[in-house]
């Protein structure tokens, strides 16, 4: 669901049918600036903060990004010092306030279940933040993309005020050199930390051997997994042995790549199948093979609650109805290394001539990679930066073919396309699964959109009533 794609409003809306509503909280602090610069125009970033519980780091923010009225049009954003093994309070105060307004958003209101999910390859802001998270009262912690054996441990301690680290992935570093990450809620809190609930965490996986390796080697208590398969939206786990590539260019799966959920069932942890789930009957598919229900993704992403851009919605509905929905799964595209399930649509960085457009330029960094100097100190660099500081930081020339500013085009498909002077605005990067092709099932009679309780409703059936809850404030805060 991508960068501000699963926002508080869609979560909150899944969560008041009673379902579970997962934030992103992949950049969450340049969400949060983006949002400040645009002047919040309904004043729920600010009637958020004015709850968090130490208004100095509040006011801070505000100070440093709320723009009233909002930026011009034509004036890029102001950014967030970028993440690094050591940050600052500069960057770990928005990481954390991110996280609290977007879960105290969600959660508003009503008393459905709102979760959070990062990614393990963007480990730097991970624990702030699961401590922001927890503040707003986060009950899930959902993570993929690599094997987070850390991550239990770590909101064990964050929820008892004591001190988190995470072993930091370092490209380069020596037999028996460790890298980490520290957070300590105390320091942050200036003081006695509060205890906090521990929030249930489910980790991401594609295979049995990933559940068996988390379920009995992490650090703490694993709850559940979220099956996925190659056919969902967003990164997808590479294939296993060699990675072959197709005559279209795309990752070559095979037997191998199917979940053996006889073995993921024997573990005795709840988990729910994602990847083409997002169909009528999917549910009661997954329920016979062991799981207890489904996780779904592009469904949400197209319906009116999303942060997905209003155009890109209604392309993907133009393309859905026509039937000539096209998804490529991208070897190349993302830094991580992991193929990137891209749909192609007009305008954004699938079509070529866009992408070969595009200046290079790594300015959010949220992909970028520690790796280890010569003298021993850490450097940071991005496959998809200029290719020239690339290869100046010892990158290879190889590895910047073909990959694209994940970043920079998942937020400009949130609707918070950096302006690169120059160029102009960002090109949006659209990600989805297999089941875009499927969107326009959810469209009532006569409408063009449709909603998550339209979703929700075609997945559990037309029973299903949005709970009732007290009307929010409109009033702007000060």
């Amino acid at each position: 669901m991508g960068v501000a794609i699963s926002n508080w409003t869609l979560a909150r809306a899944v969560s008041r049918l009673g379902q579970l509503g997962v934030v992103s909280g992949t950049g969450i602090e340049t969400i949060l600036a983006r949002r400040l610069q645009l002047g919040d125009p309904d004043g729920a970033v600010r009637r958020a903060l004015s709850h968090f519980p130490f208004p100095a780091m509040a006011r801070r923010a505000l100070a440093d990004y709320f723009i009233p009225g909002g930026k011009p049009a034509s004036s890029p954003f102001r950014l967030v010092p970028l993440a690094s093994i050591e940050p600052g309070p500069r960057f770990i105060e928005p990481v954390v306030l991110g996280a609290f307004v977007e879960v105290f958003l969600a959660r508003e209101g009503h008393e459905g279940l709102v979760g959070i999910n990062l990614l393990e390859k963007i480990q730097l802001p991970t624990l702030p933040a699961l401590f922001g998270a927890m503040l707003a009262g986060v009950a899930c912690v959902l993570i993929g993309a690599g094997i987070p054996r850390s991550i239990p441990g770590a909101l064990d301690r964050l929820a008892a005020g004591e001190p988190a680290q995470l072993k930091i992935n370092v490209e380069g570093a020596l037999p028996g050199e460790e890298f980490v990450s520290t957070f300590d809620p105390q320091t942050f809190c200036g003081g006695i930390a509060p205890m906090l609930p521990r929030p249930k965490f489910f980790a991401i996986i594609s295979s049995a051997t990933l559940a068996i390796t988390l379920a009995r080697k992490s650090n703490g208590r694993v709850d559940g997994f979220i099956v996925e398969g190659d056919s969902a939206g967003g990164h997808n786990a590479p294939p296993r042995g060699p990675m072959q590539i197709n005559t279209n260019g795309e990752p070559v799966y095979g037997p191998r790549d199917v979940p053996e959920l006889e073995k993921i069932r024997a573990l005795g942890l709840p988990f729910w199948l994602a990847g083409s789930y997002g169909q009528t009957g999917k549910l009661a598919d997954a329920r016979r093979l062991g799981a207890a229900g489904i996780q779904v993704g592009t469904a949400f992403a197209f319906c009116e609650e999303s942060g997905l851009q209003p155009e890109l919605k209604r392309q993907g509905l133009r393309l859905s109805r026509a039937g000539r929905v096209e998804i490529f799964t991208d070897a190349l595209a993302s830094p991580t290394g992991f193929p990137l399930k891209v749909a192609i649509m007009e305008g954004t960085l699938s079509d070529p001539a866009i992408f070969t457009a595009r200046k290079r330029i790594c300015n959010i960094g949220g992909l970028r990679r520690p790796y280890r100097k010569a003298d021993g100190t850490i450097g940071y660099r991005c496959p998809g930066e200029p290719v020239e500081d690339y290869l100046r930081k010892g990158g290879r020339l190889e590895e910047t073919e073909g990959r694209k500013c994940v970043c920079n085009g998942l937020f400009a498909t949130a609707g918070f396309a950096q302006v690169q002077p120059g160029y102009g605005e960002e090109p949006a990067l659209v990600t989805a699964g297999n089941d875009l092709g499927r969107i326009a099932q959810f469209l009532p009679p006569e409408c063009d959109t449709y909603t998550a309780a339209d979703v929700i409703r075609s997945l559990l059936g037309p029973s299903v009533e949005v709970q009732s809850s007290p009307p929010l404030t409109t009033q702007t805060p000060p």
